[in-house]
C-alpha cells in the first residue's frame, strides 16, 4: 500500500478509536454504511482526483486539499474509499502548459479534473475532459452561454444571468431611474448586460463608464460623475480596487449620506469600508457565504486552528473565507456525494487515458448526471441544478453599511457592513431590515449632526435681522419652524441665503433645474425651508416632507377707490329683470282687473240709485280705472281710489295684488336705504373668469415659481387662455419677487397671481390690497431635502407633532395676524349686505301673484255661467244662446261701461254678497216689469 493511503487510513482509524469529537458522527456513518453495503464495495479503495491551480490560486487549492482531507477523514460520504489528490501548478492563461498538466493526470486515472481558474485554461482543460468524457468542476465566473459549455463540465459559480437578476431586483426595490454603471472589462459588461438591457426604455436613464486609471488613479472618472449629478453608482471591478474607488470617492465628497454605492463583488468586507463610513456614504453589495451558518462557522473553525498550527489556511488575511475558496470547498462535496450515488447503482472504477486516444471514461456521463441530480448543503447554501445544468435555488445575502450604536468612550459610530435582507433566484427580493429600527438609528446619528440649510430671502418665512451688535440674524415662520423642528430632533444647522433668490423651476431648453431646488439636487445643501411648493416636477428630482401649510393660488388686486351713490341709485335694490317683470306685473293685472270685471254679472250696477227703473247699468272698471286702481295699489295710496272691487273675482285678484305689492315695496324699502347710504367699492373682477374676460387689467406671477407652471402645464381652457395672455405679454407681466409683484399691484391696473399665503400676509398690512376671488387649486408648503434622504421620514414625523400640538397654527397666527406689521383695516362687511334682488329672492311673490289671477278668473267664469244660467231659465231661452249675448257685449273692449237691461214679468231676483249687485237682467220693483236690452 503506497505510504499516503497509509499515512491516510492511520489518521481516519487514530479518530475511530479516540471517538471524542467525531464519535456521533461516526455511529451515524456506521448506520448508513450497514444499510447501504453495496455502496461500499462498488467503489475502488483510492479515487484519484486531478485539480489544476495556478499560483494566485493558493487559497482555492488549500479549500480543496481540506475538503478532501475532510471526506477522507470523517468517512461520511465513502467511509471505504480514499480521495487521493493530484494536484498541478500551471501559468496563468497558458492553456498549452494546462493541456500537458491535465493530459498527465487523466494518464493516471482520475475521476474528476478540478480547475484551472483562469479563463483561457480553462476553455482548454474543458475540451480534453469532454472529449474523454471526465467530469470538469470549475469554481469561477463564467461569461459563456450554456449551450456552449461541454456536458461534462459544471460551475458551481452562479450562472452570470442569474446574477444579473439579483442586481436588477435590487435596483428595482430601490427605485432607482437614474444611475450609473462603471465597470473594469468586458466580462464587467457582459454580467451587466440583464440590467443594461432591462433599463433601455426611456424610464431609466443609465450612464456607462468603463474604469479606466488616469495617473494611478480613477479620480477623472469620478469627477465626470459628480458633474453630471449621479448619486448612484454600480460598480463591477475586482474586490481588490474597491479600497481605492472609495478614496477616490472620498477625496471629492462623494461619500455622504446622498450617495449609495452597488458593488456586484461578492467579496467586500468591512475592513475595505471601514474608513470611508464617516460621512455617512450608504454602500450596499452581494454575499453568498453567509458566516453565521453553523456548517459555516464549523469549517471556519478548523480552518482557523490550520492557521496558527500551520501558519496557512484557505482563509483571506487568516479571518475571513472568499466565495472562490468556499466554491471549490463545496465543489469537491459536490464530487463525493454525487460518487457515492453512482456507487449505490453501479460498480465504479477509475481508467487510466491518453489525451491521443479516443478512449473514454465509461462512467463520466453517469457521474455528471448524478453531479446534477444530487442536493447539498454547503459552504455556499444550497447546492441544486437545474435541468440546463445552471445552478438554481441560490440564496444570496443582501449586505448593507449601517450603524449600530454610538461609542461613548471614544465618540464615535459602530458600524457593521450586515445583511439586511436576502434574494432568492426563485422568490426574489425579501428585506428583513427593521424599519422603527433604522430610523431609530438614523435618529441617533442625526443628534448632534449639522445640517446645510439653503432659503430665500420672503416674508413672512425669511427676513434679515440686525441686531444691535450689528449681527445680522434670520428670523421668519421658516426660520421659527426649523428651529422647533431642530429641537425635536437635536440637531445643529447653519443657513445661507440661495444666489439666484428663486425657488427653483426647469430650464424650458436644457432642463437643468435653477435656485434652491439645485441646491439640494448638487448635494450643497441638506434641506430647503420656505414658501416652497409640493408639485410633480419638483418631486421628481428632489423629496418633500408632510406639508405644514396647505395653501392655493388666488389673486391680489388694489381695492378700487370708493363712489358715492349715482343719480338713479333708487334703481338699484331691485335688479333691471325684476323692474321688468314689476311692470309686465302691473300691466297684466289690470287688464285682468278689467276683462274679468266686464265678465262678471256683479260688477256691473244701476248708476242711478234713486230710479231704480233704469235700464242703464255700468261698470266702474275701465280700462283707465284699472290702471289706476292697480298703480295706486303699488304706491301704497289706497285711499285716493273712489272705487272698490264688487265681484268676488276681482276681490281675489285684487288681494293677492294686494299681497305681492306689500312683498315687493318692503323688500325694496328695506334694501333701498343701504343703497342710497352707503358708498359702494366696485371692483372690476371678482374671479379669475373676469381676468380672462378683459385685456385692459394685465396679470401675471412670479416666474419660475410653482403658480407659474400651474398656469403653463393648465389642461383647463380658461387658465390656458390666461397662461397664453401672459406669455405673449409685452412688456413682461412676470415678476422676480413676490415683493415686485405686491408692488405693480399697488400701482394700479396689474392683478398678481400668487400663493394664499403670501398674498394673505400682504393683505394684512396693507389696506390698499384685497384678495379676489377664492383658491385656483390646493397645495402644500413642504421642507425640501435631496433624493433619498434619510432625513426626511424623521423631519415628517416632527412636523405632524407640532401639527398636533398646534404649535405651527400659534407660528402662523405669530407671523400673519398678531404683529409684524400686522394692521387692523376697517370693516367692509356691511357693503356686502347691500346687494341687489334677484328674481330667485322674490320669485315666489310672483307665483303667488299669478296664483291670484288665475283663482279670480275661474271664479268669474263661474259667475258668468251661474247668472246665464238663471237668466236663461227665467227668460225661457236656451243657455248658450244667453251666454252668448252676454260674451260678445263683454269683449267689446273699447264699448260703452253703460248697458241695457231687459224689462218684463222677470222676477227680481238679487243676490247680495256684501254689496249690492246688480242682476244681469233685472226688472222694475215698482211698475213690476221687465227691463230687457
Amino acid at each position: 500500500m503506497p505510504k499516503e493511503e497509509q499515512d491516510l487510513y492511520t489518521k481516519r482509524g487514530t479518530i475511530k478509536m479516540n471517538g471524542n469529537i467525531w464519535g456521533v458522527q461516526i455511529f451515524l456513518v456506521a448506520i448508513i454504511c450497514t444499510y447501504s453495503f453495496r455502496s461500499v464495495e462498488c467503489l475502488p479503495r483510492t479515487i484519484r482526483v486531478g485539480a489544476l491551480f495556478e499560483e494566485e490560486n493558493e487559497s482555492q487549492e488549500l479549500a480543496f486539499r481540506s475538503a478532501i482531507e475532510k471526506i477522507n477523514l470523517l468517512s461520511e460520504i465513502i467511509p471505504n474509499s480514499l480521495l487521493i489528490e493530484d494536484v498541478q501548478h500551471v501559468r496563468t492563461h497558458d492553456s498549452f502548459h494546462a493541456s500537458r498538466r491535465v493530459c498527465q493526470q487523466i494518464k493516471k486515472g482520475v475521476a474528476a479534473i478540478f480547475g484551472p481558474i483562469s479563463t483561457v485554461s480553462a476553455a482548454h482543460v474543458q475540451s480534453i475532459c469532454g472529449s474523454l468524457q471526465i467530469p470538469n468542476l470549475h469554481t469561477e465566473w463564467d461569461s459563456r452561454d450554456v449551450n456552449v459549455r461541454s456536458f461534462f463540465a459544471i460551475n458551481i459559480y452562479p450562472h452570470y444571468q442569474t446574477m444579473g437578476r439579483a442586481y436588477l431586483d435590487l435596483i428595482r426595490y430601490w427605485g432607482w431611474r437614474k444611475f450609473a454603471v462603471l465597470y473594469e472589462d468586458n466580462d464587467g459588461l457582459v454580467r451587466l448586460q440583464e440590467i443594461l438591457k432591462a433599463t433601455q426604455d426611456n424610464d431609466f436613464e443609465v450612464t456607462v463608464r468603463k474604469l479606466e486609471m488616469v495617473n494611478g488613479n480613477y479620480i477623472s472618472i469620478m469627477k465626470e460623475l459628480k458633474n453630471n449629478g449621479e448619486f448612484r453608482i454600480m460598480v463591477d471591478c475586482n474586490t481588490t480596487f474597491v479600497k481605492m474607488i472609495l478614496a477616490n470617492a472620498l477625496e471629492l465628497n462623494m461619500t455622504t449620506e446622498y450617495f449609495h454605492y452597488l458593488f456586484t463583488t461578492l467579496d467586500i468586507r468591512y475592513d475595505e469600508l471601514k474608513e470611508f463610513t464617516h460621512h455617512g456614504v450608504n454602500i450596499s453589495s452581494f454575499r453568498l457565504v453567509d458566516p453565521t451558518k453553523p456548517q459555516v462557522v464549523r469549517v471556519l473553525s478548523d480552518w482557523r486552528l490550520d492557521q496558527s498550527r500551520r501558519g496557512k489556511s484557505p482563509l483571506m488575511g487568516g479571518t475571513e473565507v472568499t466565495t472562490e475558496t468556499a466554491l471549490m470547498y463545496d465543489a469537491v462535496l459536490l464530487f463525493a456525494a454525487a460518487l457515492q450515488e453512482l456507487a449505490k447503482a453501479q460498480d465504479v472504477d477509475t481508467s487510466e487515458l491518453n489525451c491521443a486516444h479516443s478512449n473514454t471514461w465509461k462512467y463520466g456521463t453517469s457521474l455528471i448526471n448524478y453531479m446534477r441530480r444530487v442536493n447539498i448543503e454547503g459552504l455556499t447554501g444550497r447546492i441544486r441544478y437545474d435541468d440546463r445544468g445552471l445552478r438554481t435555488d441560490i440564496d444570496l445575502d443582501i449586505l448593507e453599511l449601517s450603524k449600530i450604536g454610538f461609542d461613548k468612550r471614544n465618540n464615535s459610530w459602530e458600524l457593521e457592513f450586515g445583511k439586511i435582507g436576502i434574494w432568492n433566484s426563485l422568490s426574489g427580493i425579501n428585506i428583513t431590515k427593521n424599519y422603527v429600527l433604522s430610523q431609530r438609528k438614523i435618529a441617533e446619528s442625526l443628534a448632534n449632526h449639522t445640517l446645510t440649510v439653503v432659503t430665500l430671502l420672503e416674508p413672512p418665512y425669511a427676513m434679515l435681522k440686525e441686531e444691535e451688535s450689528g449681527k445680522k440674524t434670520y428670523q421668519g415662520f421658516a426660520i421659527d419652524l426649523l428651529r422647533e423642528i431642530a429641537l425635536k430632533l437635536k440637531f445643529n444647522y447653519t443657513v445661507y441665503i440661495v444666489k439666484d433668490g428663486t425657488y427653483g423651476a426647469p430650464n424650458d431648453k436644457t432642463g437643468d433645474w435653477n435656485g434652491m431646488v439645485r441646491e439640494l439636487i448638487e448635494k450643497n445643501a441638506d434641506l430647503a425651508v420656505g414658501g416652497m411648493s409640493i408639485t410633480y416636477l419638483r418631486e421628481k428630482v428632489i423629496d418633500f416632507t408632510k406639508p405644514f401649510l396647505n395653501v392655493g393660488i388666488t389673486i391680489l388686486f388694489k381695492k378700487p377707490e370708493k363712489q358715492p351713490p349715482q343719480l338713479f341709485a333708487f334703481l338699484a335694490p331691485l335688479s333691471i329683470e325684476v323692474w321688468v317683470y314689476v311692470v309686465a306685473a302691473y300691466l297684466c293685472v289690470s287688464f285682468m282687473l278689467f276683462v274679468l270685471a266686464r265678465f262678471s254679472p256683479y260688477e256691473w250696477y244701476n248708476p242711478h240709485p234713486c230710479n231704480p227703473d233704469s235700464d242703464v247699468v255700468e261698470n266702474q272698471f275701465t280700462i283707465l280705472n284699472s290702471l289706476w286702481f292697480t298703480v295706486s295699489s303699488l304706491m301704497r295710496q289706497g285711499d285716493c281710489c273712489e272705487f272698490s272691487p264688487r265681484a268676488i273675482s276681482t276681490r281675489l285678484v285684487s288681494g293677492t295684488w294686494w299681497f305681492f305689492t306689500l312683498i315687493m315695496i318692503s323688500s325694496y324699502t328695506a334694501n333701498l336705504a343701504a343703497f342710497l347710504t352707503v358708498e359702494r367699492m366696485t371692483s372690476p373682477i371678482e374671479r379669475a373668469d373676469d381676468l380672462a374676460k378683459q385685456s385692459d387689467i394685465k396679470y401675471g406671477t412670479l416666474y419660475g415659481g410653482s403658480t407659474m407652471t400651474f398656469f403653463k402645464t393648465s389642461k383647463i381652457p380658461i387658465f390656458q387662455r390666461m397662461w397664453h395672455v401672459m406669455d405673449s405679454t409685452d412688456p413682461s407681466v412676470f415678476v422676480n419677487s413676490s415683493q415686485e409683484g405686491i408692488d405693480r399691484v399697488l400701482k394700479g391696473n396689474y392683478a398678481y397671481l400668487g400663493e394664499s399665503a403670501i398674498i394673505d400676509y400682504n393683505v394684512q398690512r396693507n389696506c390698499e390690497l384685497m384678495q379676489v376671488g377664492g383658491r385656483l387649486d390646493s397645495k402644500g408648503y413642504g421642507i425640501a431635502t435631496p433624493r433619498e434622504s434619510p432625513y426626511r421620514d424623521l423631519i415628517s414625523d416632527a412636523i405632524l407633532k407640532l401639527q398636533e400640538e398646534q404649535v405651527i397654527t400659534l407660528l402662523y397666527n405669530k407671523w400673519w395676524r398678531e404683529g409684524y406689521g400686522a394692521v387692523e383695516c376697517p370693516n367692509e362687511d356691511a357693503n356686502k349686505d347691500a346687494s341687489e334682488l334677484g328674481v330667485s329672492t322674490v320669485g315666489g311673490v310672483f307665483v303667488v301673484l299669478g296664483g291670484g289671477l288665475a283663482t279670480g278668473l275661474i271664479a268669474a267664469l263661474m259667475e258668468f255661467v251661474w247668472k246665464a244660467k238663471k237668466n236663461a231659465e227665467e227668460d225661457k231661452r236656451s243657455i248658450c244662446a244667453e251666454m252668448m249675448r252676454e260674451f260678445r257685449f263683454a269683449m267689446k273692449c273699447f264699448g260703452s261701461s253703460k248697458k241695457t237691461v231687459k224689462k218684463g214679468p222677470r222676477k227680481k231676483s238679487i243676490t247680495d254678497n256684501g254689496i249690492h249687485f246688480m242682476p244681469l237682467a233685472g226688472f222694475s220693483a215698482a211698475s213690476g216689469k221687465e227691463a230687457y236690452g
